[in-house]
């Protein structure tokens, strides 16, 4: 055989269920052999995996990337560097940019921004409020569409005018558009009515603050997530849309999701990095506030969420990586309401999960079907990606889960410039990020260049 462009030996593949020792070959930017190690061809350049596990490069479907229009938080350069470093071969943008994308034109318009500026592949999760425009959208590309249940009260960012729909006979209209595509529709379910009133009960014994915010948003064990969950799989069966639900994190919902997918109903569902590390304790709520806070998870719950994550329940594991600046953030001490919500995590997910497959929570094969195997299946761009095969793009990652790192602010490439996870320790980091055959990071370093992704269309059957 001839020499083939790159060959990564003697690694620890993670291949479906299996880890294989195991070279790599690669040329054209595809993996063209997996070979016993030792046995592979010569190669015009060897990475040098020996101790070290080869892992699918990373699929993040759900990414705040904040261009075009709030460029101060975050943009496409910074989100993907980040990710890049993070070991993410795939970022899909949120629609709650400005303009929205909500029809062709619009999506268009954002897709623009990002042949010259983005690190790793890409496409962006429209919105599929405005229903003439929804076949249109598909047939731009897009992988899935999205909609918020939210409208914020006490500001207007990140849930804004023109994605958030939470009216059934509304959603009951989008679900049927939506199904006629054969795209998945990612909703973040939300009790909005059920949520006024339970938060206006906080305000009026003037309780504004994170402790008071993430609170209300568990109250009752989560009412107003599983009662919003619950409409949802109705309607998913009444339309048989595919519905993937996002932000998974009660006990209730977890159950609903299990028996939805017994009866056979097309729904899928994701969990956060935030449910698993950060907000399933009350002390790191108190300590970090705004800072800490998407929504607060009794660790009751998130240890459901660990066994979902293991039994196959929860299919996905994307960051909802949303920053935020600090002056965004500060205001959240004295009102939280005030506060935009969520935390920046694409640059450090992966390691978080490599250090909960050294504390034996998870195996190396869930962290391949959680973040690349079952994202590319439901985002419809499996085989091309998700899963280290003959044929399949030779996105990469080579991690050491040996090694030891300390996260800092200092290290942030995102443009907020902070992450909650400031002075913890993980065990187990990506050493060498490579898309489609060129190495794009390393050593914690972007060695690629803005440009290097590609915009990721849904694989033809």
């Amino acid at each position: 055989m001839s020499k083939v462009d790159v060959l990564i030996r003697g690694g620890q593949v993670v291949i479906e269920d299996s880890v294989l020792r195991a070279d790599i070959a690669v040329s054209g930017g595809k993996i063209v052999g997996i070979h016993a190690a030792g046995s592979a061809p010569d190669a015009e350049r060897v990475i040098d995996a020996s101790g070290k596990v080869v892992l699918p490069g990373v699929i993040d479907t759900h990414t705040h990337h904040r261009e075009p229009g709030f460029e101060a938080k975050e943009d496409i350069t910074t989100a993907t560097a980040a990710g890049a470093v993070g070991g993410v071969t795939v970022s899909l943008g949120m629609p709650n940019v400005t303009p929205p994308p909500t029809t062709v034109e619009r999506y268009r318009g954002v897709m623009a921004h990002y042949p010259q500026k983005a690190h790793v592949d890409y496409n962006m999760n429209a919105s599929p409020t405005n229903l003439p425009e929804v076949q249109g959208l598909a047939d731009e590309g897009i992988l899935a569409f999205k909609i918020f249940m939210v409208e914020d009260t006490g500001r207007d960012y990140p849930h804004m005018p023109g994605t958030g729909v939470h009216n059934p006979g509304k959603l009951y209209e989008i679900m049927k558009k939506v199904a006629q595509t054969g795209r998945p529709l990612m909703v973040h379910p939300h009790n909005q009515e059920l949520m006024d009133a339970i938060e206006q009960e906080y305000w009026a014994r003037g309780e504004h603050d994170p402790q008071a915010y993430a609170k209300a948003y568990s109250a009752y064990n989560g009412i107003i997530w599983d009662t919003a969950v619950y409409t949802l799989l109705r309607l998913q069966e009444a339309t048989g849309v595919h519905l993937h639900i996002l932000h998974v994190s009660t006990r209730r919902v977890m159950k609903l999701i299990r028996e939805a997918k017994e009866r056979g109903q097309a729904v899928t569902c994701e969990a956060n990095p935030w449910v698993l590390f950060l907000t399933n304790e009350w002390s790191v709520v108190e300590k970090l506030g705004p800072y800490s806070l998407s929504y607060y998870t009794p660790p009751e719950d998130a240890s459901e969420v660990w066994n979902a994550l293991r039994d196959g329940t929860i299919d996905v594991i994307a960051t909802d990586h949303a920053p935020h600046t600090r002056e965004e953030k500060e205001i959240g001490w004295t009102d939280m309401w005030k506060s935009h919500s969520g935390t920046p995590h694409i640059q450090f997910y992966l390691s978080l999960l490599l250090d909960a497959v050294n504390a034996g929570k998870l195996t190396l094969p869930d962290v391949a079907r959680l973040t690349a195997r079952k994202p590319a299946e439901i985002f419809g761009i499996y085989p091309k990606k998700g899963a280290i095969t003959v044929g399949a793009d030779a996105d990469l990652v080579v991690v050491d889960m040996e090694k030891t790192h300390t996260i800092t602010n200092g290290e942030v490439l995102s443009r907020c410039g902070w992450t909650p996870y400031d002075g913890r320790s993980v065990k187990g980091v990506p050493q060498l990020t490579m898309l489609r055959g060129r190495v794009i990071a390393e050593n914690g370093k972007v060695v690629g260049k803005p440009g290097d992704g590609e915009l990721l269309v849904p694989v033809k059957p």
